[in-house]
């Protein structure tokens, strides 16, 4: 992944992201970590082209985040599943592979079941998101990403509603992905995943870049902020 942030700020009412440059190249799964209100989860959502800067630019693998062809080829996984709570499992992503890549009914079906077979959905996969647990919601909000066939996979946090062992159930669904061509940009607050998935780190505080490298500055930080933060979530 090629990755240039140039002079970006964002403002809601105060700054939240303050005039970040960035240059990375060659990595294949980013982790943005941080206190809650770092301005990490804001900066994802411009990266992904969910949101616009106030100021500045984004550029991934050559295209401006602002693109509509480039946000044709990310996938968005949220905290929270986001799945329509009327349609089943299934129907969750048939419905979008219809709508957004004017797929068939057949070939949408066929694509759906292959995503949610292969992240051990197949026996869920006609239920309602409330029908099944947690942990099985997100990974069927995985498959919905993956069924559109992305460059990038931006996760945001994808197991901060969940507990310990749907937290696992989560994150090892993704590792399994780790093969698969795809690049990651992803939020989280577990550190074991961080050290696991990772294989960049970029580590905010207050909409600013404090510290960042390879995943072993988890190990050794050279800030205090890093330091204080990694004694809070080990």
């Amino acid at each position: 992944m090629k990755l240039s942030i140039r002079g970006l700020t964002h403002t809601y009412d105060v700054d939240v992201i303050n005039d970040l440059s960035l240059e990375l190249s060659q990595y294949k799964s980013i982790a943005l970590i941080g206190v809650s209100g770092s301005g990490k989860s804001t900066l994802l959502r411009i990266m992904s082209g969910l949101e616009q800067p106030t100021i500045g630019e984004v550029w991934i693998d050559d295209s401006p985040v602002s693109d509509p062809e480039y946000r044709k080829h990310v996938g968005f996984v949220f905290q929270h599943h986001n799945l329509f709570p009327h349609l089943t499992l299934k129907q969750n992503i048939t419905l979008v592979l219809e709508k957004t890549r004017d797929m068939g009914k057949e070939e949408a079906e066929a694509m759906a079941v292959a995503q949610l077979t292969a992240l051990r959905l197949e026996d869920q996969m006609d239920k309602l998101p409330k029908n099944v647990s947690g942990g099985q919601a997100q990974r069927a909000s995985i498959a919905r990403a993956l069924s559109l066939d992305p460059n990038i996979i931006f996760l945001d946090e994808p197991t901060s509603s969940l507990d310990p062992i749907l937290t696992y159930e989560v994150l090892t669904a993704v590792e399994e992905l780790r093969d698969s061509g795809k690049q990651f940009i992803f939020v989280t607050h577990v550190m074991s995943f961080v050290r696991d998935f990772a294989d960049y780190v970029i580590f905010m505080e207050n909409g600013n870049i404090v510290e960042q490298g390879p995943v072993s500055i988890i190990e050794t930080p050279t800030s205090q902020s890093l330091k204080e933060f990694m004694k809070k979530v080990r």
